[in-house]
């Protein structure tokens, strides 16, 4: 890598978010503020012609569909997380992250492979207020390929509550994902994900909670707006804190609600 490409150290990556993102309210969450790019293919392109590296694209720098709509969500319903220990998968901004934060998560754990976008996150969280944990590493790897945090049990960790914004746009990605999630889930977490209706979404898995018009920048979508779903993955059968028929129990062990009806 080169003296020019984006920064793989801390104060570095903050300096490059600095840099090429703005510091702006998200469309459809106002109460929040994320770092922005401005120009989206502008940045996208810095990041793979002067600026070319073996990072991720700069996924840090939007606030993309599925993250506004599960924030919007979290924000609206903070019962789904207040007072528990909340895990936000593939953070990119560390949008999501900063809503369960706010909404009153005991922590708030945000992982993503882009040392930019853990960057990104702290310098997110600090302009909300709100304290994040941010970590670099690939949750969706193998056990003992040396990117996932060794451990036992659950892949998710100690967690109650597993978020996912927008991760489901492409067959490899889900694929690898739905895993890990299930994963999740099996130990007891609820799994949410917020989804724009990306074909890769395996939608007989999961059951929706709410649904959105999200405001989206018309370079990276081709539309002012995606409609969004905030949606909720059905438990394994034999799934720590699940009932007969793998149906989900709240903390009396009487069956939990999806929230709020899709509309």
């Amino acid at each position: 890598m080169s003296d020019s490409s984006p920064a793989t150290t801390g104060p570095r990556a903050a300096a490059f978010v600095r840099a090429y993102a703005r510091l702006a309210p998200v469309a459809h969450v106002p109460e929040l503020r994320l770092h922005q790019a401005d120009e989206p293919i502008g940045l996208w392109e810095l990041t793979e012609g002067e600026f070319r590296s073996e990072q991720p694209p700069p996924f840090w720098a939007f606030a993309w569909a599925g993250g506004q709509a599960l924030a919007r969500y979290l924000l609206d319903h903070p019962d789904t997380v207040a007072g528990r220990r909340v895990l936000d998968l593939a953070t990119g901004s560390g949008l999501v992250a900063l809503a369960a934060a706010r909404a009153g998560a005991a922590t708030v754990r945000a992982v993503d492979i882009d040392p930019v976008a853990v960057a990104a996150v702290e310098l997110n969280a600090q302009a909300n207020g709100v304290t994040v944990r941010a970590e670099r590493a690939d949750l969706l790897a193998p056990a003992g390929d040396g990117r996932s945090p060794a451990g036992d049990g659950s892949p998710a960790g100690d967690v109650d509550v597993v978020l996912a914004g927008d991760v489901f746009y492409s067959q490899a990605m889900a694929d690898r994902m739905l895993r890990f999630l299930l994963g999740a889930a099996r130990a007891g977490a609820r799994v949410l994900v917020g989804d724009p209706d990306r074909a890769f979404l395996p939608r007989p898995r999961f059951d929706p909670l709410a649904s959105y018009q999200v405001p989206v920048p018309t370079a990276l979508e081709s539309v002012r707006s995606k409609h969004t779903t905030v949606w909720q993955l059905r438990p394994p059968r034999g799934a720590a804190g699940t009932g007969p028929g793998g149906a989900a129990t709240g903390p009396g062990g009487g069956p939990t609600g999806p929230g709020t009806a899709a509309g």
